[in-house]
């Protein structure tokens, strides 16, 4: 399919989505013709959006009662929701009315991946295989077992042969993607995605996909080269204009981005990803108007956006108004607990403000959710330290350290916090490791702790490592 042909009949099944929205929300009974039907339940299914997914199926089936292909696409959608007993119910009469029907062996595939049964599923799959060997749904489902599984190889021979089939299936891109990486054999496909290019140049969606690899390699020039001609071959392919827009983002070229994230969305429907997107280029610019602006229009079209409250946040902290961050960073932590970065920012601006009790609290939750973030710990230790509470802030650096030992600044503040707590020999110890990490940054030392400058058994040992 031609990339104008796919974005046409993306557009048209939106367009029948919004249809079918409305009907229910209105209690309409509108007809919808069983390819339509199928659509949207696969739009909703792609959107992980079961719930919807399971209605659709429902009403589709008060029309078109004897439909196989609508009680399969129920079944699979029963499991996606987790109610596996319900979903063998299902299939297994389906498998009743139809027992040669390749898809009731996928769907049995599908459940037991869902109940963590991998080599059963493989089986299932298999044997849907064996029947229509060139469905490249099948090969997916098979990459999605077999990645469930750990056995993260046979997950990409299988994803790599859907997308062979179907180079359109952007989600099998992104797991292949996945399972490449973490196996470390990202370098060695440069060839699989380049072919695709080569087979079609006039495909944008292979040049995306091919963004996409160059992306995930950290080559950000090639992706944006990639995702250039993708949207040069077709002007309205959003995600390949949002991605190209990223990768500006990553070589911090956000005038660039920005024009690129105004591109992500169908005119005069923006997302409130985009706008969000395009409020934090403005606030890397430094341009605290702009950014704003679209962090607000972003909040208007969804409040619950945690990025665009916590980006109004960044802004005001920015400009040192520190009472003010507070609340847009207390938002954003009720509406995503989960994230230490917008913990930490909170932690700031209370110690900021003078409120120690509740910034040891954020800091102490910042390292609560993301414990492998040093930066959460070693903010916390630094309260500690300034309060006189040494024996701790040195328990929780050492937090730092073990994450990152390699990083001689976090040995250095170790240095002068064991000082504090009057343990010389480990304090000398543990600055013989930071001198050996980087000599250059021992003024960090005096820079944090201008104190330090007056012990002479330090600037002995300092000495020492300079000659």
């Amino acid at each position: 399919m031609r990339m104008n042909e796919h974005f046409e009949n993306h557009r048209a099944v939106l367009d029948t989505v919004r249809r079918f929205e409305r009907m229910v929300a209105q209690h309409e009974s509108v007809f919808f013709d069983l390819e339509d039907f199928e659509n949207i339940i696969d739009h909703y299914v792609t959107n992980a959006e079961f719930d919807k997914a399971l209605q659709a199926c429902e009403a589709a089936l008060g029309q078109y009662p004897f439909s196989t292909e609508l009680l399969i696409d129920r079944a699979q959608v029963t499991a996606m929701r987790g109610d596996y007993t319900e979903a063998e119910r299902q299939i297994d009469h389906v498998a009743d009315l139809d027992p040669t029907n390749a898809d009731v062996a996928v769907t049995r595939g599908i459940i037991s991946t869902q109940r963590g049964e991998f080599a059963q599923a493989v089986d299932f799959f298999r044997a849907g295989l064996e029947q229509e060997p060139e469905r490249e749904d099948i090969h997916f489902n098979l990459g999605l077992a077999f990645q469930s599984w750990q056995k993260f190889k046979s997950a990409a021979k299988h994803y790599k042969q859907s997308l062979r089939l179907n180079p359109d299936n952007e989600t099998g891109v992104q797991e292949l993607l996945h399972c490449l990486d973490i196996t470390a054999r990202l370098e060695e496909h440069e060839a699989f995605f380049q072919r695709f290019t080569d087979d079609d140049p006039y495909s944008a969606t292979a040049w995306y996909n091919l963004g996409q690899y160059w992306y995930r390699r950290e080559d950000f020039t090639k992706a944006a080269e990639a995702f250039d001609y993708a949207v040069t071959i077709s002007a309205d392919f959003y995600d390949a204009h949002h991605w190209l827009a990223d990768t500006f983002v990553c070589q911090q070229e956000y005038l660039k981005a920005i024009p690129e994230f105004e591109l992500a969305y169908p005119t005069g429907e923006p997302t409130d990803e985009a706008l969000c997107n395009i409020g934090e280029c403005y606030e890397k610019l430094r341009d605290w108007e702009p950014a704003r602006r679209y962090y607000r229009q972003a909040l208007e079209i969804n409040p619950a956006m945690d990025e665009a409250w916590f980006g109004q946040g960044v802004l005001l902290q920015e400009q040192e108004r520190w009472l003010e961050a507070i609340h847009y960073f207390r938002k954003a932590t009720e509406l995503y607990a989960d994230s230490g970065e917008y913990w930490s920012a909170l932690g700031a601006a209370e110690n900021q403000v003078g409120n120690v009790v509740s910034a040891l609290e954020a800091y102490e939750k910042a390292t609560e959710v993301a414990p492998e973030d040093a930066q959460g710990w070693v903010s916390w230790s630094a309260i500690l330290y300034e309060q006189g509470h040494f024996t701790e802030a040195v328990e929780l650096v050492r937090h730092a350290v073990e994450l990152h030992p390699h990083e001689a600044h976090f040995h250095y503040m170790l240095c002068a916090y064991l000082l504090a707590d009057g343990r010389m020999r480990e304090a000398y110890n543990t600055l013989e490791t930071a001198l050996t990490l980087s000599f250059d940054q021992h003024v960090l030392l005096f820079d944090y702790f201008p104190e330090l400058r007056e012990q002479p058994g330090l600037k002995r040992l300092i000495e020492q490592f300079r000659k």
